[in-house]
């Protein structure tokens, strides 16, 4: 007895050997955004979003306290999803990248000649970037939502854990993708070829050019979807009957389908039928090996959640000046926000009886995506003039 014991515990040893831990780096969230300590050369500390959407590291925006030294080889033009204008960004070769105690060496990075994304402003938080796919080449990498950790493992050794699911994942020009089934009705069942985007705060886009396109629901709303490479996206969001990672459904999850001329250049280019965002892929845990083309998944505490959108229809960032404030950035067409008579450039004082100093931009889109029978009421600053604005909040998908 006591020999099969001695066998069972260096059995066990040796299981948790072999996935010995090389990296453990904590995150920040931000929305559905996952924000690493990063740094590049011998810069300073910079604050960057993992985005697995991305071939490589972007800086998009630098701040009076930031150093970074970069060789520039040439000046590039990018493209991306959107549709608008061209931008240009720097390319440098052969930069180390320091996450946590991992080095990253001889990996390319892109600097942004004019920030179009503005991460910064529209989260409320300080944003220089975006790590891309390319963090996840040397090892196998566990990202656990749960404890807000990533992990990282030498994929020569490694073991699958206990309790996780598996699939296997494609890897098309550097770009990771699984298959999910999705309901589109009672009865229509169909498996989409999607892009793992932790970089996109939404649930899930789905492509609306081909044959196979997953049909958009009667009872839609339009809106804005984001912000692409080459320009903003519009289009409308619907809820789908339910969408599957392997054996394990959300109900009802609210997706978006672009406008077509916003996906055009992707659809042509690639054969995927659209992009899961961060907004489902937080409800899991992760673990992701490139080397063998592997994806693990475990639900984890928010698999649950309730799906919410943006019921207001308007867009905020923290704005400039010697009080905090919330400046509306973007009033979606046709939106309650809009019927309320909020426009562009409004300053939003106070939002439901709660002033907005104190408030972070994640607290103040709370307010905007709860349903309520209840107007929720606004006081904004327009030329030197206070208003009461009250926003219909009944939801309409």
């Amino acid at each position: 007895m006591l020999q099969i014991c001695l066998i069972f515990l260096l059995f066990a040893e040796n299981v948790s050997a072999k996935n010995k831990i090389v990296a453990s780096i904590p995150f920040e969230m931000v929305g559905s955004y996952i924000v690493l300590d990063t740094k590049i050369n011998q810069s300073s500390k910079l604050k960057m979003i993992l985005d697995t959407g991305l071939r490589c590291t972007i800086v998009t925006e630098l701040f009076a306290e930031d150093s970074l030294n970069l060789n520039y080889d040439e000046l590039r033009d990018l493209q991306g999803l959107g549709f608008g204008k061209s931008f240009f960004a720097y390319e440098s070769s052969d930069n180390n990248i320091q996450v946590g105690k991992i080095i990253l060496k001889n990996r390319p990075v892109y600097a942004f000649k004019e920030d179009v994304f503005n991460l910064s402003l529209q989260t409320g938080v300080k944003i220089n970037g975006l790590v891309g796919v390319d963090f996840f080449r040397d090892y196998v990498v566990e990202i656990d939502y749960s404890s807000r950790r990533i992990r990282m493992y030498e994929p020569e050794v490694f073991v699958a854990p206990k309790g996780y699911g598996v699939m296997p994942m494609i890897l098309q020009r550097q770009k990771m993708y699984i298959h999910l089934s999705v309901l589109e009705t009672d009865s229509a069942l169909q498996t989409i070829k999607m892009l793992i985007d932790t970089g996109a705060e939404l649930t899930a886009w789905f492509e609306t050019l081909t044959n196979k396109a997953v049909s958009i629901p009667e009872k839609s709303i339009r809106g804005r979807i984001g912000e692409g490479l080459s320009g903003e996206i519009n289009g409308v969001f619907a809820r789908v009957e339910q969408l599957c990672i392997s054996n394990f459904c959300v109900k009802n999850p609210i997706v978006a389908f672009p406008d077509s001329t916003s996906i055009r250049q992707i659809v042509r280019t690639s054969d995927r039928d659209g992009t899961i965002g961060g907004q489902l892929l937080s409800r899991f845990n992760l673990i992701i090996d490139t080397r063998n083309r592997l994806f693990y998944f475990k639900p984890n505490s928010s698999f649950n959640k309730p799906f919410v959108y943006n019921i207001a229809g308007l867009e905020v960032a923290h704005g400039s000046g010697l009080l905090p404030h919330a400046e509306v950035i973007t009033v979606w067409k046709d939106s309650p926000a809009e019927r309320a008579g909020v426009q562009t450039g409004d300053i939003i004082t106070e939002i439901n009886y709660n002033k907005i100093f104190g408030l972070s931009i994640s607290d103040i889109r709370h307010f905007f995506e709860v349903p309520s029978k209840i107007p929720l009421k606004l006081i904004i600053e327009r030329n030197g003039s206070y208003k009461e604005l009250l926003i219909d909040m009944k939801a309409k998908i």
